[in-house]
């Protein structure tokens, strides 16, 4: 009997326009995301063919291709990857808690935060390199905890946290120009990572970013239901049995550790935790059960399709990824903008 009721209903459900756009976004994005790391393994200073990097990566046969193909562009493709992953996942998360789409990882001053402790390790303390993954994660979680705790009035609503985190944001970027001012000298060494960059990335950042980006998207998961509860609004969230605050903490401090570690990797990449949840919420909508993995799928995409716009585009000058994120993503916020005031 249950597999009599059921028949009818999965094919119901399979007929349904909304379902039939919802699974070919979800094809589509996928396939977008293999395509673009497989122009990503060609296309370069030295352009590969399909076949020579098909044989690349299942041969273990010391060639030429097989070096460049496996030991340069294949570990920076997968970190930028990542990156987009953490930031595209923060980004949507951040949006739903602050019920607004103009929200990214920077508006919590999660970015800036990040930035100025790499830069103090980068400028102040060269000889501990070493750690500036650790110092920009931890200032990014420190920037956000700081935000969360100024916004607190009973609770930490939408508004409060972003007028906190625009003053917040505002003051660690004039200290990181500051501190750059008075150590001239030194800037030249700081600029590729305030630029966000993916030059030079490697096999070890791949492996540093993997388990961050694993433990986020499996927490991320918990995280989905209040997610969706938060996005109705507190007072509805609260009628359906949410912790509302605890929630609203949960989330900005996944976020947090998402972003931050995509930072301390990848230096200062913007935009994709504004534009690409954006863009998903338009074509699925605002259930996270869908958002979160296409979004996700999405920044692993944008972040790998720029990189490999980047230094192809511009040969022989390698332009940093996070210029021209902020070239392409600067105009659709304008947009964003525009399009909002004009509702």
């Amino acid at each position: 009997m249950a597999i009599v009721a059921w028949k009818p209903a999965a094919a119901e459900r399979a007929r349904n326009p909304r379902f039939i756009r919802n699974v070919t976004v979800c094809v589509s994005s996928i396939a977008l995301l293999l395509i673009a790391v497989l122009v990503g393994l060609m296309s370069g200073s030295i352009p590969i063919p399909a076949g020579e990097v098909w044989t690349a990566l299942l041969h273990a046969t010391d060639t030429e291709a097989r070096q460049i193909v496996w030991n340069l562009r294949l570990p920076r493709i997968l970190t930028g990857m990542l990156a987009g992953i953490c930031l595209a996942t923060a980004g949507a998360f951040l949006q739903g808690v602050f019920r607004n789409p103009l929200a990214d990882p920077g508006i919590i001053g999660v970015s800036s935060g990040g930035g100025l402790a790499a830069v103090v390790i980068m400028i102040l303390f060269p000889e501990q390199i070493a750690f500036l993954p650790i110092a920009a994660f931890t200032g990014a979680l420190t920037a956000a905890i700081v935000v969360y705790a100024l916004s607190w009035k009973g609770g930490a609503s939408p508004l409060r946290l972003i007028l906190a985190g625009v003053a917040v944001n505002s003051l660690l970027g004039a200290a990181m120009t500051a501190l750059m001012i008075l150590n001239s000298e030194k800037v030249q060494a700081v600029l590729p990572w305030m630029s966000g960059s993916l030059n030079g990335r490697s096999w070890p950042h791949f492996e540093t970013l993997l388990p961050y980006t694993v433990i986020g998207m499996m927490a991320s998961i918990f995280l989905i239901k209040q997610a969706n509860l938060l996005v109705l609004g507190d007072d509805a969230a609260k009628v359906l049995g949410s912790k509302v605050e605890a929630g609203r903490l949960w989330i900005i401090l996944l976020s947090t550790f998402m972003a931050g570690a995509a930072i301390s990797i990848v230096g200062m990449v913007g935009f994709v935790g504004l534009v690409v949840p954006h863009i998903v919420r338009l074509l699925v909508g605002s259930d996270y059960r869908l958002l979160l993995p296409i979004s996700a799928i999405g920044g692993g995409m944008l972040v790998i399709a720029a990189d490999t716009a980047a230094r192809s585009w511009f040969d022989p000058i390698e332009f940093p990824v996070g210029i021209l994120l902020a070239l392409l993503g600067a105009p659709f916020f304008l947009y964003l903008l525009r399009r909002g005031l004009n509702r």
